[in-house]
């Protein structure tokens, strides 16, 4: 594997010296300024559409995206492909048991939330396909941080708020600090408060102004539920913690996988264990 690297100490805004590629496929055009946390954004979804491609879920006709914006094609192909190859195993009665025990204080139904998060607002005139595809490529990655040791996540969403978010709390890593429902617009609401969700959600939040991605820090103003009445919670918060491991092994499998010239992206010469 040929890897030529962006100095992984540089700060998260740094742009890089030249074009990177991914398999000899540019990620942005030679005058095209990008922060480091967009870079490593635009050659995660490159390795995903050139493995649909080679598995066969995606014509290799699909144009690269130079911009960093997928084809709708290219997207579904994705999804589709993340579901063949990840396939996980559903956690077990004894598992879930286990983690609501060690984690009672997080499953309690509350209506004060401390979270953060990425906004892509919709603005006239805005290719809202798009939107949603820089959107995802978020999510994706800070997913993959989610849960990571040594402050991964928390560094990771920060870097990503404040490279991609059109909120002003992404000068503060998209921290919004304590809410209620009386806080927030109504279909934002009922998207956060009356779950026992914490960490970063897996799916996109929608609102009259775009596009969220959110991580709920910690919720308060409740009481602890028993086991019984929190099992799909439960259960769901395992399914992440497989998914977000299994996520990262592929992505690093890939790129060992690849040629990368021009990105700092972790590579893994093992294959990716189940």
């Amino acid at each position: 594997m040929n890897v030529d690297t962006v100095n992984p100490g540089a700060a998260p805004h740094a742009i890089a010296p030249r074009v990177a590629r991914i398999n000899d496929v540019a990620l942005h055009g030679a005058a095209e300024a990008l922060s480091i946390e967009e870079l490593r954004q635009r050659a995660c979804s490159e390795l995903l559409r050139q493995a649909a491609i080679h598995g066969g879920l995606l014509p290799s006709t699909d144009a690269a995206p130079g911009d960093g914006v997928l084809s709708e094609a290219a997207s579904q192909a994705i999804d589709a492909w993340l579901e063949r190859e990840l396939q996980l195993p559903e956690p077990s009665e004894e598992a879930c048991r286990r983690h609501h025990a060690a984690h009672a204080a997080r499953y309690r139904t509350g209506q004060r939330v401390r979270m953060r998060h990425v906004l892509f607002a919709v603005t006239p005139g805005m290719d809202v396909v798009a939107l949603r595809n820089r959107a995802e490529a978020c999510l994706l990655d800070v997913r993959c941080h989610d849960g990571k040791a040594s402050g991964g996540a928390s560094a990771g969403f920060e870097r990503a708020a404040r490279a991609l978010s059109n909120c002003p709390s992404g000068e503060q890593g998209g921290e919004l600090g304590w809410l209620t429902p009386a806080d927030c617009a109504p279909e934002f609401a009922r998207e956060i408060f009356g779950h026992v969700e914490v960490g970063v959600l897996p799916r996109l939040v929608h609102s009259r102004f775009g596009l969220h991605v959110v991580e709920v820090l910690e919720r308060e103003g409740g009481e602890p539920q028993p086991f019984e009445s929190v099992r799909g919670a439960v259960a769901m918060a395992l399914r992440q913690q497989t998914y977000v491991t299994a996520l990262r092994q592929c992505l690093q499998l890939l790129a060992g996988q690849a040629t990368v010239e021009g990105v700092d992206l972790d590579a893994a010469e093992t294959p990716l264990v189940q």
